[in-house]
């Protein structure tokens, strides 16, 4: 039959539903869509937004059923790439909940992948819209898997600062690539090709975010069984190598047959072994290995095999490779701890994590959205009048341009140890050696008022000269003014 072809009216709706279905969701882009689409103020929630727009492509492809259009055999070229792509929009907002539900029944039953209940409708309204049986069901697989990444990445990362903002869309990308087109024509099975590496200082959430990349891979379907091929809970390992001395770190890695050395009382897995086709391995604190375990570790990621220790046979490995560490990158090059074939290796993407300090100066309500997070978690319940409480001491005890150098492990303990003691007074440690930078942030950021600074001050000439008088007299204040401003900022000081 002849083909149908779009008007200029259908074509410039279609070619806004396809940006929409193919951009980043985390994304200013993805933002400006959805208002054009929805028509709503850009103050709208970001929930009635999707709403919207989700009711305004319904309505349309609705029409277009009526009038006989909705079958993309109908179309060629460019026109059928937009129809396609819009039906995609259509069936993946219109069963989310129901993938939501799948997400969390998955974590329920844990590693054995859980009969999917509505896929053969799914299937249907794809295949009634004239797509194969094999394109509908990779669809059905790439929507799974883009709601995965949403899930993981939205609930799992939260904050609203810019930098979090960022985080969130890179993860994204790393994933599916800088536009998920590109990746659903070229690249959905072979992403294993693509290492990350991930670097942040201590506490600021890596694992978190390698967790996230490493549940959104793609997994096929398993028609006979009806659902898809591994849960995608067997599809992230991680091994921290800072826990392993030198001469175990090659076993943790790929394994070993009994006997190959003292101790090797049985065959061992290592971690690439337990690494599924479709998944990723987080190997942490990768600064901390050696050359030689660099060079090991190269020819697995070139050549994708490996030899367990004690063993002649050769395994593959299929996952992709997330890489981690709290030390700056340029000290590790700069100081030649990387060799640079490794590193080269390791960055076809490069995602920083930021810390705690840069996240609360960019956002103020960020710490309060982290404190309601683990009160929740640690009571069981949200508690605004314990998230206001705990709040008032850190402002006491803290001041706002506290560092946080514990980042968000140190929020989390610092919230148990006001529980248990009513008070947290920091790191002290890190305080007393970051004193100094701590007021120059202070002064360059614009955000510590006069009382804090002058404290401050007479507590940094305090740790330098150890009597009051001697700070009073350099400052020009009182000794019974200056013993105030100390003990206000470090609390009780006897002299």
């Amino acid at each position: 039959m002849a083909k149908i072809q779009l008007n200029s009216e259908e074509k410039e709706f279609l070619t806004q539903v396809c940006r929409a279905t193919f951009t980043n969701p985390f994304s200013d882009e993805r933002t400006e869509i959805d208002i054009r689409l929805s028509g709503v103020s850009p103050a709208a929630s970001e929930s009635l937004r999707i709403n919207k727009v989700v009711d305004k492509v319904s309505g349309w492809l609705q029409n277009f059923e009526r009038n006989g259009k909705a079958n993309v055999t109908y179309y060629g070229g460019e026109d059928r790439e937009l129809v396609e792509k819009a039906f995609l929009f259509e069936v993946f907002y219109r069963f989310k909940d129901k993938f939501d539900q799948l997400i969390l029944n998955q974590i329920e039953n844990g590693d054995t992948p859980v009969k999917i209940p509505f896929l053969s409708e799914v299937l249907s309204s794809l295949m009634h819209k004239g797509l194969s049986e094999e394109l509908s069901r990779r669809y059905f697989a790439l929507g799974f898997q883009m709601r995965r990444a949403f899930y993981f990445i939205k609930q799992s990362l939260i904050g609203n600062s810019a930098s979090m903002k960022s985080l969130r869309l890179q993860l994204w990308n790393n994933v599916f690539t800088h536009n998920i087109d590109f990746y659903n024509r070229y690249l959905w099975n072979k992403m294993e090709d693509f290492s990350t590496l991930l670097l942040g200082e201590t506490g600021t959430g890596k694992g978190t975010a390698a967790l996230a990349i490493g549940r959104s891979g793609f997994i096929p379907l398993d028609k006979r069984k009806k659902s898809f091929e591994e849960s995608f809970t067997r599809s992230f390992v991680s091994l921290n190598l800072s826990q392993y001395p030198e001469t175990l770190i090659e076993s943790a890695l790929f394994g070993h047959k009994k006997g190959a050395f003292t101790g090797a009382i049985e065959n061992y897995q290592g971690v690439f072994d337990q690494c599924s086709p479709y998944g990723s391995i987080l190997l942490d604190e990768i600064g901390e290995v050696s050359k030689p375990i660099q060079i090991k570790l190269l020819q697995v990621l070139q050549e994708r095999l490996f030899t367990p220790v004690g063993s002649q046979k050769k395994n593959r490995f299929q996952g992709r490779v997330i890489t981690a560490t709290n030390r700056p990158l340029k000290k590790l090059r700069g100081e030649g701890i990387f060799r640079d074939d490794f590193y080269y290796r390791l960055c076809s993407d490069i995602i920083v994590v930021p810390p705690l300090r840069q996240r609360t100066l960019e956002d103020p309500s960020e710490l309060d959205t982290l404190l309601g997070i683990t009160i929740k978690r640690l009571i069981g319940r949200p508690s605004p009048e314990l998230e206001i409480r705990i709040r008032n001491i850190i402002d006491t005890h803290l001041g706002p341009e506290y560092l946080w150098p514990g980042n968000v492990r140190e929020l989390e303990q610092c919230v148990r140890r006001i529980f248990l003691k009513g008070m947290y007074s920091g790191d002290d440690a890190i305080n007393d050696m970051d004193l100094e930078q701590t007021l120059m942030n202070g002064i360059d950021q614009g955000n510590i008022d006069s009382y804090r600074l002058t404290s401050g001050y007479c507590y940094l000439l305090y740790q330098r000269h150890q009597t009051f008088e001697e700070v009073a007299r350099r400052t020009g204040l009182d000794r019974r003014t200056v013993k105030k401003y100390i003990q206000d900022w470090k609390g009780d000081v006897v002299e």
